[in-house]
Formats: structure tokens, sequence, C-alpha cells
């Protein structure tokens, strides 16, 4: 029997304030700048980069390259 995998994305499932503050602090209790990092990363995504983009005056390319791991834009 073969068993089909799906990536989990925790973007998907931070749908409300709490939910993103219990992430945050999470992370933060690591003391690992890059988990936080990719923390606000995961955030981010989850409001929408567009959104975020719109709202800082900054491109939607220069926020995901800016929580990206490699340094490149990626959705």
């Amino acid at each position: 029997m073969t068993e089909e995998l799906t990536i989990f994305d925790p973007a998907n499932h931070l749908d409300s304030d709490q939910a993103i503050a219990d992430f945050m602090r999470a992370a933060l209790e690591t003391n690992d700048p890059d988990y936080v990092a990719h923390a606000l990363g995961v955030v981010a995504r989850a409001k929408g980069m567009t959104e975020i983009a719109r709202r800082t005056w900054l491109s939607r390319e220069q926020l995901c390259r800016s929580f990206s791991s490699d340094g490149h834009a990626a959705d």
C-alpha cells in the first residue's frame, strides 16, 4: 500500500492573531536567530506577501528574498 504524503506549510494554519502570536512566541523561545527569521517569513506568507509589500512600500520580491534561506525570491 502506497501512502501519499503532502507538504506541511504552517502558514496555512496561522489564521488568527492569537495563532501568529503563539507561533512567534515559540520561535523566540528557541533563541535561534535563523529560526526566528524563518518564522517571520512563515508569518509573512500567512498574512500575504503582496499585502505586506503594499503596506510597507517594499516590493514583494524584496520581501520574499529577505525571508528565503538562500537569498532568492521564492513562494
